[in-house]
């Protein structure tokens, strides 16, 4: 009889305890959408002037990022390396917004004035720009759909 009561205690026990108030969790941060904070000046972004040029490709030989640290807050820096088609082509970078995935999509290719005569001789060449600072998140970059690198943002 004294082995029925213990048991009956214990399970009086388990339940009471599973019947009591549970602390609240710690409600999580809201998913931020990813998004831009600070845009950069883009030498090379698209302009109102490059209406009527024609779009041409580029030979892209080399594509990485690397974080600048000597600004604050720290920001990532894209360099591109390759050959325009033509001696009087023109770069064009285009660095889109993130989107919901996080990735930020870049567009690099060549202009060409079809008015001006030109030699169809590969011209090599070497840029490097500022992608700006970005809402908290890891970010990946491609450029011309190649993957490229990543990287976290804490802001």
């Amino acid at each position: 009889m004294k082995m029925r009561g213990r048991l009956a205690f214990a399970w009086l026990a388990v339940i009471a305890n599973a019947c009591a108030a549970q602390p609240a969790s710690t409600p999580l941060p809201a998913n931020i959408a990813p998004s831009i904070l600070k845009a950069v000046e883009n030498p090379y972004a698209p302009k109102a002037e490059d209406l009527g040029w024609e779009t041409g490709g580029i030979v892209l030989t080399s594509a990485n990022l690397a974080e600048q640290t000597d600004s604050i807050p720290s920001q990532v820096r894209l360099t591109l390396l390759g050959f325009l088609p033509r001696t009087c082509s023109e770069l064009r970078v285009d660095v889109a917004d993130p989107n919901d995935q996080f990735q930020i999509m870049v567009s690099a290719y060549s202009l060409i004035d079809p008015i001006t005569r030109c030699d169809n001789v590969l011209r090599q060449f070497e840029t490097s720009i500022l992608l700006g600072v970005y809402s908290a998140g890891r970010y990946t970059v491609w450029v011309n759909n190649e993957y490229v690198g990543d990287f976290v943002s804490d802001e």
